[in-house]
Parts: C-alpha cells; sequence; structure tokens
C-alpha cells in the first residue's frame, strides 16, 4: 500500500517527526455484548487471507500500566479523573510502541475500541467535553471507524449469556444511578449511547445495526473495508 500521511486529532505527538505511513487503522466502537472481539476476529482471518498482515489493539493492553490499571479497577475505589488517566496513559503508550510501528510497517491494525470509548465514558463520569477533546488531541485519527449500534436491553441479555454477571463499571455503577446493577446498567449504556450519537457526525462513524445477524454484520464490514483497500469482499 502506499504511504500516506496520517492526522492527529490536534498536536502531532512529540515522539513523532513525520507521519507517513503505509499501514491502515480500522476501528470497532461499540458497549460489551455488541459483537465487537467475534467480527474483528474474523475480520482478521479474511484479511489474512488475502495476503494482508494484521495486528489487533484494544483498551488495557498495554505493557506498562494495563495490569496496574485491572489491579486497581478490582478495588472500585478509583477517582473518575485517576481512571481518565490512567486509560490515557494505556492508550498513549500502546500507540507510540504497538499502534505506529504496525502502521509503519504497513500492517492493517484493527482497534477493538479506541479514544471515543474512554472520551465518552469521561464525559458521562463529569468530564468536560473540551477537557477529553484535549486529552486525546495527539490520538491518530483512523482511516475509518464502525460503531456497532446495539439497545441497552440487548446489551443486557447478550451480557448474560456471555458472562452470567454484570460488570460494575461497564454498569456504571460507581455513578450511584441504581442500587441495582441491572438497572444501572440500562441507565449507564444509554447515556453512552447518547455520547456516541453525538460523536457519529463530528467524528465520521460509520453505524451498525448490530442487532442483525453476525454473518450480515461480518459482511457489511468485508465490503467497506474491501473498497478501501481494493480487495473483492467475496
Amino acid at each position: 500500500m502506499p504511504l500516506s500521511e496520517k492526522k492527529f486529532f490536534g498536536r502531532k505527538p512529540p515522539e513523532l517527526a513525520d507521519a507517513n505511513f503505509s499501514g491502515r487503522l480500522f476501528v470497532i466502537e461499540g458497549a460489551d455484548g455488541s459483537g465487537r472481539s467475534t467480527q474483528i476476529e474474523e475480520l482478521r482471518q479474511w484479511l489474512e487471507s488475502r495476503g494482508f498482515a494484521v495486528c489487533q489493539l484494544g483498551l488495557l493492553r498495554s505493557n506498562l500500566v494495563a495490569e496496574e490499571l485491572e489491579e486497581a479497577k478490582e478495588g472500585n475505589v478509583l477517582t473518575h479523573t485517576t481512571m481518565s488517566l490512567f486509560y490515557a496513559t494505556d492508550f498513549f503508550d500502546q500507540q507510540v510502541h504497538d499502534l505506529i510501528p504496525a502502521l509503519r510497517a504497513g500492517l492493517i491494525v484493527l482497534a477493538d475500541r479506541y479514544v471515543y470509548t474512554l472520551m465518552a465514558r469521561d464525559i458521562v463520569r463529569g468530564a468536560e467535553r473540551a477537557w477529553t477533546r484535549n486529552l486525546y488531541s495527539p490520538a491518530l485519527v483512523p482511516d475509518a471507524v464502525f460503531y456497532f449500534r446495539v439497545g441497552a436491553r440487548q446489551l443486557v441479555e447478550r451480557n448474560f449469556q456471555k458472562n452470567a454477571t454484570l460488570d460494575y463499571w461497564e454498569s456504571g455503577m460507581d455513578l450511584g444511578l441504581s442500587r441495582d446493577m441491572f438497572d444501572s446498567f440500562i441507565k449507564y449504556q444509554r447515556l453512552l449511547a447518547a455520547q456516541f450519537a453525538e460523536m457519529e457526525e463530528e467524528f465520521g462513524f460509520q453505524v451498525i445495526n448490530a442487532n442483525q445477524r453476525a454473518d450480515r454484520i461480518q459482511r457489511e464490514l468485508r465490503r467497506r473495508i474491501g473498497s478501501m483497500l481494493a480487495t473483492s469482499a467475496d
């Protein structure tokens, strides 16, 4: 693939002398239970079958702070600002050490969530919109963002099917929305969905109805990504 100059949301990171990369970054956004991981794995296999080298990234995967953040979350005592900065550190450590080298080497990077989830979470927890945009201004702008839209009640059913329980943080229990985790999950996911709805136009999301069958979602992703990579979706 030819070199192209990548853009950043704001200022370019100081670690970069230039941003001319041949790789491509595709982001899949959506709540827990929306089917992101399954679709990304199938995309990876499809892309590799067509000769593309693929790298997968996501939240809480940096070597620097991922384990420490997971441990801190288990205590359910993180302040909102501390959690925001923890996640930002995790993201930018991956951007410098994993994402940019992969793009420079010409790989296709599939990201399981990106800064959009982090900004939405922060705003729901009281952060100013301008603060979140400034915090992530050195983030790389993806080549495409696919947002999986699923209703809150459908997400509850899928999460129970997968884990038989709901996650404390994904249910927004730290926000005091409700003492009942089920009710809190519904309210929290709706707040996040409202933030993503505002981001759709701002960041040019390609919205996908994730209530449909998984094979249809995969065909739609292959068609859209295939057109950007000049490869057949069949």
